[in-house]
C-alpha cells in the first residue's frame, strides 16, 4: 500500500503515466475529467475542490463556516512548530482547513456536503475539522436536508492531542442526532480513510460507499507494521470491506454522482399511489384447485421468476445495498432502495439465484437477516415502506450458521418487523419455508402468489418424520394446508395474487405486472394509517392467529362443504331413480285444497 501511495504521488507530479498499468494519460479523457485511468480504472487522489466539482450541479455549491481556523492549543512542536505547519498547508492547498463544508445540489437534490482534503495535513481531524463537520450535521438537521460526507484522512491530528481525540465523540454524536432526526446520511470513503475519521462519523452512514482500491481501515499500514510487527494484507481495502459486509457498494468515481443522485431520489420519492385491484381477498369455490403437490412443483420451478427478476421489472432504479456491518454480506438475501409507483421503498427478499451457488437457493445465513434488519432500521428512520419478497425452502443449516447465531438473527428479525413504524407488505412469491420465510413475513399485509406455498416444514421433511418415507410427500402436502387457498381460509394471509396461466414462469413480465399492482394496492390500503396504529394493528393481526375460533371456522367451513357435496350426490341419485318426467310433475305448483290437506 505504501508503494502504491508513493507511486501515486510521483505520477501526480508528472500527470502523464498511470502508476498501475503504465499507460500514458496525457490524452486520456477519463483522466482529464475524473482523475481515473481510462485503461485500468486506477483512481488518483483528488482535492476537495475537485471532488465538489465532480459531485454537485454546476454553480450550486455555497460554502459555509469557511472562517474557522486552527490555533495551537498545546504549543506543539516536532520538526516544525504546529503553527508553521498550518501556514504551509494553507499556502500549498489554498484551503483554510482540511475540510470544506457547504450546501449544494446533486442531480437537483439539495444536500449538505462535508469533504475532506488529504493534502491538508493528511486530512487529519483536529478541533476545527471536528467543529465544521459537527456544524454540517447540525445544519442538515436544522434544514431537514440529506448530508453527504467524503472522507480522505490519515486520522486524528496529533498536534492537538486529546482535543483531537474527543472530536471522534463529538462528530459521532452529531451523526447520531441526524439519524434520530430521520436525516439521510451518505458516507463516501476514498483513498485513504483511516484512524479517527473512519472510526467515528464516517462509519455512521445510512449508506456507505467506497471508491475502488481505496485504503480504508482503523490503523494505517505503517502503524500496523510498527505496532503489530506485520504488514496488513487485503484487510485495508475497499473491496475487502465490501466482502465482509462493512460497505454497501464500491462505486467508480465516474458513477458516483449519479449513484448518490439516485439514492437521494429514492429516499425522498413520495409519489401518489394509484391502485388497480388485483388481490383476491376470498376463496372462489368455482375454480377447480390444483393438488398441493402440483403447486409445490410450480413454486419450485427452476424458471420461476426470483426476487431479482421481479425487482428488475417492478423497480428498475433499484439500488442494492450490501453487508450486515458485523461479519459479511449474504447474497441469498437481496436488500436495497427502490421506487414503486413513484414511492420510495425498501425492498428485501430471498434470492434463489437460478443455480448460482453463492445464493444457496435462497437459504440465508445470519448475516443475511442482519442485513435485512439494517435496511429495516433505515426504512424506519427515513419513513419508507418495507416490501419483502419471500422465496426460500428455509434457512441455511450448514457451516457457519449456528456459529454466527442463526436462531438469534431470526428472532431479532421477527421482533423488529413486529414494531416497524412504517407500512410493511410481504409477498410469498415461490416457496415460503419455515422460520427462514416468516422472519420476513411479519407484515401489515401478507400476500401469496396463487401458485406459491407456505409451510412450517417441507412436505418431504414432514413425510420423513411422520412416515419415515419421503416418497409420501405428495400425500402429506395435502394435509399440511400449504396452498394460498388454504392459508387464506385460515386467515394466515390477507390475499392471493393471480399468476399468468400455467404459472409465473410462463410469462415473467406479466407476472411482474401483477406483483406490482398487488404491492401498489396493498400500500394504498396502508398509506394514511399512523405509525402507532400500524404497529398496534399488526400486533392484533398476529395475536389472533392460531386462536381456537380460527380453527373452528375452518372446520365448520369444511363440514359445510362436505355436507353440501353429500346432499348434491344424494339428490342426484334420487333423480336417477325417478321415472322420466316424474320429477317435473312432483315439483309443479298446485292449488291447496281440503282433500290435499
Amino acid at each position: 500500500m505504501a508503494d502504491r501511495f508513493r507511486g501515486l504521488e510521483e505520477s501526480r507530479s508528472s500527470g502523464t503515466v498511470c502508476p498501475k498499468c503504465g499507460v500514458e494519460l496525457t490524452l486520456d479523457e477519463s483522466y482529464q475529467r475524473y482523475r481515473v485511468c481510462g485503461h485500468c480504472g486506477y483512481h488518483f487522489t483528488i482535492s476537495a475542490d475537485e471532488r465538489i466539482r465532480l459531485l454537485v450541479d454546476p454553480g450550486s455549491f455555497e460554502e459555509f463556516n469557511r472562517h474557522l481556523v486552527s490555533v495551537d492549543p498545546l504549543l506543539f512542536s516536532d520538526r516544525l512548530p504546529y503553527r508553521k505547519r498550518i501556514l504551509q498547508a494553507r499556502e500549498e492547498t489554498g484551503l483554510r482547513e482540511a475540510v470544506v463544508t457547504g450546501i449544494g445540489r446533486v442531480r437537483g437534490h439539495e444536500v449538505v456536503l462535508a469533504v475532506l482534503d488529504f493534502r491538508f495535513l493528511g486530512g487529519s481531524m483536529g478541533s476545527v475539522v471536528g467543529e465544521k463537520i459537527t456544524l454540517a450535521f447540525e445544519r442538515a438537521v436544522e434544514r431537514r436536508l440529506p448530508i453527504v460526507t467524503v472522507s480522505a484522512s490519515g486520522g486524528a491530528r496529533m498536534q492537538e492531542g486529546v482535543l483531537s481525540l474527543v472530536q471522534m465523540a463529538k462528530t459521532t454524536a452529531a451523526a447520531k442526532r441526524a439519524h434520530d432526526s430521520n436525516v439521510p446520511f451518505i458516507s463516501v470513503l476514498t483513498h485513504p480513510t483511516t484512524g479517527g475519521i473512519y472510526a467515528s462519523f464516517a462509519n455512521q452512514g445510512d449508506i456507505i460507499l467506497a471508491e475502488p482500491g481505496a485504503l480504508i481501515g482503523f490503523a494505517g499500514p505503517r502503524v500496523v507494521k510498527e505496532t503489530a510487527g506485520r504488514e496488513p494484507l487485503r484487510s485495508h481495502s475497499a473491496e475487502f470491506l465490501f466482502e465482509h459486509g462493512f460497505v454497501d457498494q464500491v462505486v467508480d468515481r465516474r458513477r458516483l454522482r449519479d449513484t448518490i443522485g439516485l439514492i437521494l431520489r429514492l429516499v425522498k420519492a413520495e409519489g401518489e399511489v394509484v391502485p388497480r385491484s388485483v388481490i383476491r381477498r376470498s376463496v372462489s369455490e368455482d375454480a377447480v384447485p390444483l393438488r398441493a403437490w402440483d403447486l409445490v412443483q410450480l413454486a419450485r420451478h427452476p424458471e420461476r421468476p426470483t426476487t431479482l427478476d421481479l425487482i428488475r421489472r417492478i423497480s428498475p432504479q433499484f439500488v442494492e445495498l450490501h453487508g450486515d456491518r458485523l461479519y459479511g454480506d449474504d447474497p441469498a438475501i437481496v436488500a436495497g432502495l427502490g421506487e414503486i409507483a413513484g414511492q420510495g421503498v425498501v425492498i428485501i427478499g430471498h434470492e434463489r439465484g437460478h443455480g448460482d451457488p453463492s445464493r444457496r437457493n435462497g437459504q440465508a445465513l445470519p448475516e443475511g437477516y442482519r442485513k435485512a434488519m439494517r435496511l429495516m432500521e433505515l426504512a424506519a428512520r427515513l419513513r419508507l415502506p418495507v416490501v419483502t419478497l419471500i422465496d426460500t425452502p428455509g434457512v441455511y443449516l450448514g457451516e457457519g450458521a449456528e456459529e454466527r447465531g442463526i436462531a438469534s438473527a431470526l428472532s431479532q428479525c421477527l421482533a423488529m418487523m413486529s414494531v416497524l413504524p412504517v407500512p410493511t407488505v410481504a409477498l410469498i412469491i415461490g416457496e415460503g419455508g419455515s422460520g427462514g420465510a416468516i422472519a420476513l413475513a411479519v407484515a401489515d399485509r401478507v400476500l401469496m402468489l396463487e401458485n406459491a406455498i407456505y409451510s412450517v416444514i417441507s412436505p418431504e421433511g414432514a413425510a420423513a418424520i411422520l412416515y419415515r418415507d419421503a416418497s409420501r410427500a405428495p400425500e402429506v402436502a395435502e394435509s399440511l394446508k400449504i396452498t394460498a387457498r388454504d392459508l387464506l381460509r385460515l386467515e394466515v394471509i390477507d390475499g392471493i395474487v393471480p399468476e399468468p396461466e400455467g404459472g409465473a414462469h410462463r410469462d415473467p413480465d406479466y407476472a411482474a405486472v401483477l406483483v406490482l399492482d398487488a404491492i401498489v394496492e396493498a400500500l394504498a390500503d396502508l398509506r394514511d394509517i399512523s405509525p402507532e396504529r400500524l404497529v398496534k394493528e399488526r400486533y392484533r393481526k398476529f395475536r389472533r392467529l392460531g386462536q381456537t375460533n380460527t380453527y373452528i371456522r375452518e372446520l365448520v367451513a369444511q363440514e359445510v362443504t362436505e355436507l353440501s357435496s353429500l346432499i348434491g350426490r344424494t339428490l342426484g341419485s334420487l333423480r336417477e331413480r325417478l321415472p322420466f318426467g316424474r320429477e317435473e310433475d312432483e315439483t309443479e305448483e298446485r292449488p291447496v285444497t281440503v282433500t290435499d290437506r
